[in-house]
């Protein structure tokens, strides 16, 4: 099967995309695509690995579902199209960061500028119908984002994986943690952010850890 996803990715997964779960998906995603609205765009379902190839990920931050309303979802977990207002989650995550590195909230949602320094922002579903959250869960995709954070444990070292919330961390469960820097902690939603998010300290563990193994840190 022939996917159009950054050619060092494409390498590493071309097992999973020569599967019969993976052909299934895909005529799932596709029948879905064909017959309603569905986020993200199709030439953005995997935006978060054509930003980030697989030699260059040094962070990994695992959502779950892409955004559901209109013009927000682009490939990139947690992340919002320029201009978007700043869903829930997302405001959390810049609260955050401004309490713990002291960088102030910035104007645009749209963090591709975390992907192209190495943060691979994954969601577990890469696709979604609109309005419906979880739409598509449960069609391949989970058994596919499985196959990548091992692909990522076994063949690479000294990633700093963020794992916020029980559904990540649960995913997150195979990560080698002598290879690899594990982080976790609540979600960041206004359900959970004030028990354990704000005061996590993840950006700045993170930094510290890449520094640590002579690796350029983000500049979040």
């Amino acid at each position: 099967m022939d996917v159009k996803i950054e050619s060092s990715w494409k390498s590493v997964l071309q097992t999973e995309f020569d599967k019969p779960y993976f052909s299934a998906l895909t005529d799932f995603v596709r029948t879905e695509y064909s017959s309603g609205i569905i986020y993200p765009p199709a030439k953005l379902i995997f935006n978060a690995f054509d930003q980030c190839p697989f030699d260059q990920v040094k962070v990994v931050i695992l959502g779950q579902d892409p955004y559901h309303g209109e013009g927000q979802a682009h490939g990139l977990c947690f992340s919002v199209n320029d201009g978007v207002k700043f869903p829930p989650s997302l405001i959390n995550i810049f609260k955050e960061i401004e309490r713990d590195l002291n960088i102030p909230m910035p104007r645009s949602g749209n963090l591709e500028r975390w992907a192209k320094q190495g943060v691979l922002l994954l969601n577990a579903t890469l696709t979604v119908r609109a309005t419906l959250a979880g739409s598509h869960q449960n069609k391949g995709w989970e058994q596919f984002t499985d196959a990548v954070i091992e692909k990522l444990s076994s063949e690479r070292e000294h990633i700093v994986f963020m794992l916020w919330g029980s559904y990540a961390q649960n995913k997150g469960a195979v990560i080698d943690a002598k290879k690899h820097l594990i982080l976790k902690t609540v979600h960041p939603s206004p359900l959970s952010a004030y028990r354990g998010f704000i005061g996590c300290g993840h950006f700045g563990l993170a930094n510290n850890y890449l520094l640590e193994k002579e690796l350029k840190p983000i500049e979040w």
